[in-house]
């Protein structure tokens, strides 16, 4: 996908994910989402921080200094205390960043796009919600987490056990690694390559019932 196409998917889903947000009840907004200690809430709120500049960065690392040096928990912290702000509010933001390109500074449109590909499954799946999202990009997503493995910008994911499998997509031309044979959707696999178990079940092949007891252990 060139710059153009991630940018439209992007605008497309965070239209998507806004109208998605706008059917839920109190209780629902309360409901965790598949991030682990998130709220579906939680999740909305982080959606809303996807253009921050040097200044905002600044800002964050201020206002939590005690959590410097752990990415993850700048992340959870800043989602944490934008949560706060009426639901209607976080849904405008969301819908207001269609037709920009921005990003979080240090980072790309590809990361911009996983996020909101993962964040908005993780707000839809627990609540037995539609959203769709497109094969291709779930692809060029999964493909820029695969090739991130053991880099910095990796640990933003839970680790998952994936060395020895060979995963194939089943909707759209994708397959990587080597080894035992897992097959499921596209959406499923981005979701598991940024450590989401909740999609095991959508996956088969000889290296599934595997991968599913190193993920989920009795």
């Amino acid at each position: 996908m060139n710059d153009d196409e991630v940018w439209a998917v992007i605008d497309l889903q965070r239209r998507r994910t806004a109208d998605l947000l706008e059917q839920l009840s109190d209780e629902e907004w309360r409901h965790p989402s598949l991030c682990q200690g998130w709220t579906v809430r939680d999740v909305a709120a982080h959606l809303t921080l996807q253009q921050l500049g040097l200044g905002d960065a600044m800002v964050l690392a201020i206002t939590h200094p005690h959590a410097l040096g752990s990415v993850n928990r700048m992340i959870h912290l800043s989602a944490k205390s934008r949560a706060d702000r009426p639901v209607d509010q976080l849904i405008a933001q969301i819908r207001a960043m269609s037709g920009s390109r921005r990003h979080n500074i240090g980072l790309t449109c590809m990361a911009t796009l996983t996020d909101i590909l993962v964040h908005g499954k993780d707000i839809a799946i627990p609540l037995h919600r539609d959203l769709e999202l497109p094969a291709t990009a779930a692809a060029a997503a999964a493909t820029e987490v695969w090739e991130q493995r053991g880099t910095a910008k990796a640990r933003v994911f839970h680790d998952v056990p994936i060395g020895g499998f060979r995963i194939t997509a089943t909707d759209v031309p994708w397959s990587v690694g080597e080894g035992l044979e897992i097959q499921g959707p596209m959406t499923a696999i981005l979701l598991l390559l940024t450590g989401r178990p909740a999609t095991l079940p959508q996956l088969s092949g000889a290296g599934a019932e595997s991968l599913r007891r190193q993920m989920l252990p009795a």
